[in-house]
């Protein structure tokens, strides 16, 4: 692998391991200020909008400018806002107010930043070896968040949440020095034209190709249910029946079946890889559907080693047919559409499915979201497009070699 792909990847897995501790310690900052889980809601909540609303204009910066630089100045101005929000908790001059406003600078900077990283990627490497980066850079995030949350979780508990926010700022300023050694050619756009043209050109691309959209309105509603289901009503659920503890254990098999999904899509090599990662994506109805059911540790332990296994094929899957059809030039506006679309329905399942468990039982609400998962899974496969999609061999592979999946 190049230096520049070793530098992407160092970057963004220190990223990914400061953002483990990011939520646990801004959490408990919020709750040692007011106690309220109404206003933590609002600070998290503020963050994701302005994240979810910047993500377009990212994706027109990502395809005009060097896309490393760009994440250099997004990882610093993060740095600063997580720095301000330590300073505040730190010194007990915090007010909710304040840690609104900061996040939603930070939100608003992540999603500069976002579009950029996942489109510089393919720059570092040459595309007989795309996959194998794809699976490779998924790989050491998961282990990066394995090493990050539980030790953001030591931190907090020993020396505060503003110590934990010190670690996120500091790993902002860390991966924006691997981001500032990045070395790629950077082709200026031919023309400069004005923004809102730049995202209907990006518009114009996304709609063109039926299995994108497609996908990402499918995922847009796997989202609604998956994001209700694992961050409402499965702890929930999980407290009155396995307890904390054993819900713990469980999402620590989802990362490990990650680890395991990654190391297994490094060696896929197969013709129809879309049809393949939207396949395997019906493992995640497994954990919701047992813990509804049946809910005892072993099996639903299980079950959540599959859901990960089978979220990092369709991850690794997904990025690299879009990196291997999306034009270049086009790719971060593309990426910022998908983002938008993929993540909308995110918050709207967090806020929709608490008062619908409140009028029929979690576990007719968390069972009637996985069936909204499988559902927009299925309405995935209906098109013809998403089951057909030739994904290109590298050349030492066989050309004749096809895939087993049905």
């Amino acid at each position: 692998m190049t230096r520049a792909f070793r530098l992407l990847v160092a970057g963004r897995a220190v990223d990914v391991f400061g953002n483990a501790f990011a939520p646990i310690a801004l959490a408990f900052a919020v709750l040692d200020l007011t106690g309220s889980a109404g206003d933590l809601g609002l600070v998290v909540g503020v963050r994701t909008v302005c994240n979810v609303a910047f993500l377009l204009f990212g994706g027109v910066l990502a395809d005009r400018l060097p896309k490393n630089l760009l994440m250099v100045g997004a990882n610093l101005v993060a740095a600063l806002t997580q720095g301000l929000i330590a300073a505040l908790v730190l010194t007990h001059t915090a007010t909710i107010p304040a840690l609104i406003g900061l996040s939603a600078v930070n939100g608003a900077v992540a999603a500069l930043a976002m579009p950029a990283s996942s489109a510089l990627l393919p720059r570092t490497v040459a595309p007989d070896y795309r996959q194998r980066a794809i699976a490779l850079s998924r790989l050491t995030f998961s282990g990066a968040m394995i090493i990050g949350a539980p030790l953001a979780g030591v931190v907090v508990a020993a020396v505060g949440p503003g110590w934990g926010i010190v670690v996120d700022a500091a790993t902002f300023v860390i991966s924006a020095a691997c981001f500032a050694f990045i070395r790629v050619p950077f082709v200026a756009p031919a023309e400069r034209v004005g923004v809102l043209r730049e995202l209907r050109t990006g518009w114009s691309e996304f709609r063109s190709h039926t299995w994108l959209w497609v996908v990402v309105v499918g995922a847009c509603v796997t989202n609604l249910a998956w994001s209700g289901a694992t961050h409402v009503l499965a702890p929930a659920l999980a407290d009155v029946t396995i307890g904390r503890r054993a819900w713990g254990l469980v999402l620590a098999a989802q990362t490990a079946g990650m680890i395991a999904g990654g190391l297994l899509a490094m060696r896929l090599r197969l013709r129809r890889f879309l049809r393949y990662g939207v396949l395997t994506l019906f493992a995640m109805a497994g954990p919701l559907i047992v813990l509804g059911l049946s809910p005892h540790l072993l099996p639903l332990a299980g079950a959540a080693f599959l859901a990960g296994v089978g979220l990092e094929q369709f991850s690794v899957a997904w990025e690299s047919t879009m990196q291997e059809h999306i034009p270049a030039d086009r790719l971060a506006r593309v990426y910022s559409y998908d983002m938008v679309g993929s993540f909308l329905a995110v918050p709207i399942g967090e806020m929709a499915v608490g008062p619908i468990a409140d009028h029929i039982g979690l576990r007719p609400a968390l069972l009637g979201c996985a069936g909204v998962l499988v559902a927009g899974l299925l309405g995935m496969l209906l098109s013809s497009d998403v089951r057909t999609l030739r994904h290109r061999l590298p050349r030492s592979e066989p050309e004749h070699m096809e895939e087993s999946v049905p």
